[in-house]
């Protein structure tokens, strides 16, 4: 069977089926060699299907030239199967495609549930029912006409929904990547055209003045700035993963930190609690002297003086101990609801003055210490209630977010410096007055997050109040033995 010269028959044609192809066949590569295994993001999990449709329609466009080079040489029979082979990978491109859309629809709005999950279904049912409105004759015609309708059914509407898919969750990664989303977002409005031109417009349509194929033009012209967008788009997953090697050497080198500090103050804490309980006792036994023989008002608030700093530096000890203590967890199946509740009834006394919103959603269990996740939620809100100088507003919300539980607690106060926020949570670090703080509150609480792998975060600018963000692994379910 001879070739066909491709540089001198149909040469416009020929290379625009080439360089389409092969478009589509480097999108493919592209995503397969993408390593997203790692990644938390909701494109990653539908990558494979954008990367099966590059390969998948890039094999039917080279089929395509094929076909257009070999045609004359070809007997009917040979004609008709690599013509069905065809239409077979042109309809799995374009089910590929409108499953990614879908995919992606589905994760960014539930309203969409009900007709997304039918979509496929009701494609192919139009599909079928075109096709039987011609004589079922399995020829070469009746490939044509189903060549048509899939593109006008699986094709277009898959173009559409893949359009939409990636111009709408490119507003999701900006925080992340801002020029990942733009060309996310130019991905997304580029396929739009792709669906009309692969969709609704005929092949070989020509230009009536240029002569050359207009359709296969704005095809490859489309299929090469997909190609291109969605190729830059992919450094949203190197980006996401160096931002979390980024958090991972910040918690190892806090928590060395705290570690080191932690061994350090121990051996403090345990150095002044003799003295202090000694002098403590000793202040109560002059008292007490003092007292049986009279003592004067002047003494007496010197005295007074004196517990009260004994009994200063005692609590501080007593944190210390606390702060290097590495006990261990006892850890329980509970409801984070169940937690707060408590803590906001612990702490009702000093809530005189600040309204409480809360905003609870339905969220799952999680495993943890409720007696330590206490401590974590009466620190985090005595902390929001000094800030406000007990008047103000205190939300706390609850959600659930990629397999954790959320708990937001913002409130109305003066808000922390962004000088300050870098170091707020280092050990004797505080903001307060003298006397007022150890500065060990929040270490802890970054302490106990660590103990059940949980994440600690805050966000605050002066004047504005502050926001603590806690989130804790949701509780996986065992699976039912059948």
């Amino acid at each position: 069977m001879p070739i066909i010269d491709l540089f001198s028959d149909t040469p416009r044609t020929c290379f625009f089926y080439f360089f389409y192809g092969l478009t589509f066949f480097f999108l493919g590569i592209s995503i397969a060699v993408k390593d997203m295994s790692e990644s938390e993001l909701k494109l990653a999990k539908s990558m494979w299907l954008l990367g099966g449709f590059g390969f998948t329609h890039g094999a039917h466009e080279w089929l395509e030239l094929f076909l257009l080079l070999q045609r004359q040489h070809m007997s009917p029979e040979q004609l008709f199967m690599i013509k069905s082979i065809t239409l077979f990978v042109l309809i799995l491109s374009f089910f590929l495609l409108l499953m990614f859309g879908l995919t992606i629809i589905r994760t960014l709005d539930k309203k969409h549930l009900q007709w997304i999950r039918w979509t496929p279904a009701i494609c192919f049912l139009v599909w079928v029912v075109y096709l039987w409105n011609y004589e079922l004759k399995f020829d070469i015609e009746f490939l044509k006409k189903a060549d048509t309708i899939s593109r006008n059914t699986f094709g277009f509407i898959g173009g559409v929904a893949t359009a939409h898919s990636l111009s709408t969750y490119s507003s999701e990664i900006r925080y992340l990547s801002p020029s990942a989303s733009k060309n996310l977002f130019r991905a997304g409005i580029t396929f739009f055209f792709y669906a009309v031109f692969e969709g609704m417009m005929p092949s070989f349509k020509v230009a009536p003045i240029l002569s050359f194929p207009m359709v296969e033009v704005f095809r490859s012209v489309s299929a090469a700035l997909i190609a291109c967008f969605i190729i830059k788009a992919l450094n949203i997953f190197d980006v996401e993963m160096r931002k979390r090697i980024e958090q991972q050497f910040k918690k190892l080198a806090q928590s060395e930190k705290l570690l080191s500090l932690g061994q350090l103050a121990a051996g403090i804490a345990h150095e002044i609690n003799n003295p202090l309980t000694n002098a403590s006792l000793s202040v109560q036994m002059i008292r007490s002297k003092l007292e049986d023989s009279g003592i004067d008002a002047d003494m007496s608030k010197k005295l007074a003086s004196i517990e009260n700093n004994v009994d200063r530096a005692a609590t501080i000890a007593k944190e210390l101990l606390q702060f290097s203590r590495q006990s261990e967890t006892d850890f329980v199946l509970l409801n984070i609801h169940e937690v707060i509740k408590r803590t906001l009834t612990l702490l009702r006394y000093r809530f005189k003055g600040i309204t409480i919103r809360q905003d609870i959603q339905d969220v799952p269990e999680i495993t943890g210490d409720p007696v330590k996740l206490e401590q974590v939620f009466i620190n985090v809100l005595t902390n929001a209630v000094e800030a406000m100088n007990g008047v103000g507003d205190i939300n706390i919300s609850t959600a659930y977010d990629k397999g954790y539980v959320k708990i937001e607690i913002s409130d109305t106060g003066g808000g922390i410096s962004a000088e300050h926020l870098t170091k707020i949570f280092d050990p004797f670090f505080t903001t307060k007055e003298v006397g007022k703080g150890t500065g060990l509150g929040l270490s802890i609480c970054y302490g106990i997050m660590n103990q059940h792998n949980g994440i600690i975060e805050i966000s605050s600018s002066e004047g504005k109040g502050t926001t603590i963000i806690i989130k804790l692994p949701a509780a996986k379910k065992d699976k039912k033995k059948l």
